[in-house]
């Protein structure tokens, strides 16, 4: 009977030299996003982080999320050097939300057979949103996995950790009738929406390279997410922070479906949609997918990436910080006793 040829894991498709020289490729990038508190180095079973002294009663506020099929585009276009941004962005985006600092950030990349210079390149991009949030890319893990992914194709996942004071948490329940809405600047369809997107981007033929006033559609498109950490936490520590009364991230559910997360039941939104101008990039995705109004607003955040609900007496203090900021805003809306056509009302 003839011997078994002996077999190795790389014979099986996972190559743990190249698993090696990634994490040693990455150790620069992950050092540049370290901060106070981080305790240990990269490679631990667990990371860890010192939160004694910073706080007298932390809350501490978590968030995972994906890119959605926004990481397809990316793939089919081989631009992986952004979609990292987007992974963090999401995540702390939603940690800001409840007026918590995002601390540490932890990714997953999951891939067939691992490319170095590909995973170096999202891992750089995860890196840099870390930068831009302000937390330490702290840990995550990089899974090998032959069959389970075509060539060229990964997944990520992210989760963020934040803490805040619980005198300062923002649950929305100082929102009142009369609070005005103003919404901050989007950079683009951020990471929501994209297998509409994609069927749009796809049916009208690919025209990447299509100007869209100044700017090529493809490039509009794979824009990354805005990160509103560092702007917004500081407009908080400000005395114009009070008067912020609750505050939303514009994601899956767009305009229709998020600011009213952080309402309280017996209230609703008006929100006026001549107040701000409609980007090109929606315009162009209206257009070409024969899109509904109201399908845009439910899917789409239409140029509004993030808003506050701020006090009626107190709109100045509050716009000038953002202008301070170079955050552009518009005043878009108004809480409002709930009625009966609806809690949320575009006009």
């Amino acid at each position: 009977m003839t011997a078994p040829t002996p077999l190795t894991y790389r014979d099986a498709g996972v190559d743990i030299d190249a698993g090696n020289a990634f994490v040693e490729r990455i150790k620069p990038l992950v050092r540049r996003t370290l901060r106070p508190g981080v305790m240990g180095g990269l490679g631990g079973f667990g990371a860890l982080f010192d939160l004694s002294g910073r706080y007298r009663e932390p809350v501490l506020v978590s968030g995972t999320d994906g890119v959605g099929t926004k990481l397809k585009l990316a793939q089919q276009l081989d631009r992986h050097d952004s979609i990292g941004i987007d992974l963090v962005a999401m995540c702390v985006n939603d940690i800001l939300v409840q007026g918590a600092e995002p601390l540490f950030f932890l990714d997953y990349f999951a891939t067939g057979r691992l490319e170095v210079d590909t995973a170096a390149a999202v891992v750089g991009g995860i890196a840099r949103g870390c930068e831009l949030a302000g937390c330490a890319l702290i840990g995550g893990e990089t899974a090998e996995m032959p069959d389970m992914y075509a060539p060229g194709e990964y997944d990520l996942a992210g989760f963020g950790v934040g803490a805040v004071e619980k005198s300062a948490l923002l649950d929305g329940s100082r929102v009142r009738a009369g609070d005005v809405l103003f919404g901050i600047a989007s950079s683009g369809p951020h990471s929501n929406g994209y297998s509409l997107v994609r069927r749009i981007f796809d049916r009208a033929g690919r025209p990447g390279e299509l100007d869209l006033g100044g700017t090529r559609l493809i490039d509009a498109l794979m824009a990354p997410t805005t990160i509103y950490v560092k702007p917004v936490l500081a407009l908080l520590a400000e005395e114009a922070g009070g008067a912020v009364h609750a505050m939303a991230h514009i994601t899956g559910g767009g305009l229709s479906e998020n600011i009213v997360r952080v309402i309280p039941e017996a209230l609703g939104l008006e929100i006026e949609a001549s107040a701000w101008p409609l980007p090109p990039v929606f315009e162009w995705l209206q257009r070409e997918g024969a899109v509904a109004r109201e399908e845009m607003w439910r899917t789409f955040n239409c140029g509004i990436g993030f808003v506050l609900v701020v006090a009626a007496d107190r709109l100045a203090e509050v716009g000038a910080a953002l202008d301070a900021a170079a955050l552009a805003h518009w005043r878009i809306g108004t809480v409002v006793p709930a009625g009966g056509r609806g809690r949320v009302r575009i006009g």
